[in-house]
């Protein structure tokens, strides 16, 4: 498993080792002594999230306030996504700065994201499948969104100006209104 940092250092690119022959291919998408090596981060997850996606589809940007944040390690197991993480830690120096990396079932990239960063995905293949461990339990009062297309963040979604969105995401808060992270 090799891990490299993004332009946003704690948000983490994780390959793992893949074993490829004729038959197919075998690799641990988690181990937890693997990733704990690869990343120096000793983390629980105590949830899975499994989401099914067709093209166009975008979700999020998703986070949960503390106590209930989320660390999430994210990877597509069908099709391909473009994987997005926003700092919304005010004391950051990298406030409001952005990351993307394409999730794909061919290349088996994962994206760590931790706590304090909005997260979300569009999908670029007919349809995707996305599998995302999370450190946290899922607590809807402690749920936000930000708004995907907010001009203060800027995000290059691929050339997407009209993606397939949510009710929730639909109302999503801007950026300058949103609960972020102290």
């Amino acid at each position: 498993m090799k891990a490299t940092p993004t332009a946003l250092p704690e948000v983490l690119l994780i390959e793992p080792r893949v074993f490829a022959d004729d038959r197919g291919f075998f690799f641990e998408s988690y181990r937890h002594d693997r990733f704990l090596e690869a990343t120096g981060l000793d983390v629980e997850f105590v949830q899975d999230n499994h989401s099914r996606s067709q093209h166009g589809v975008l979700r999020g940007l998703h986070y949960q306030l503390p106590p209930s944040a989320q660390g999430k390690l994210v990877r597509a197991v069908l099709g391909e996504v473009l994987d997005v993480a926003v700092d919304i830690r005010r004391g950051s120096p990298r406030f409001g700065q952005w990351v993307s990396a394409r999730l794909s079932a061919e290349n088996k990239h994962q994206l760590w994201v931790p706590q304090g960063f909005a997260h979300g995905f569009l999908t670029l293949s007919e349809v995707a499948e996305i599998e995302y461990k999370v450190t946290n339990y899922y607590d809807p009062d402690a749920e936000r969104a930000i708004a995907w297309d907010d001009p203060d963040l800027g995000i290059d979604w691929a050339g997407e100006s009209a993606p397939i969105l949510s009710g929730k995401d639909r109302q999503a808060r801007r950026f300058a209104e949103a609960d972020v992270f102290s």
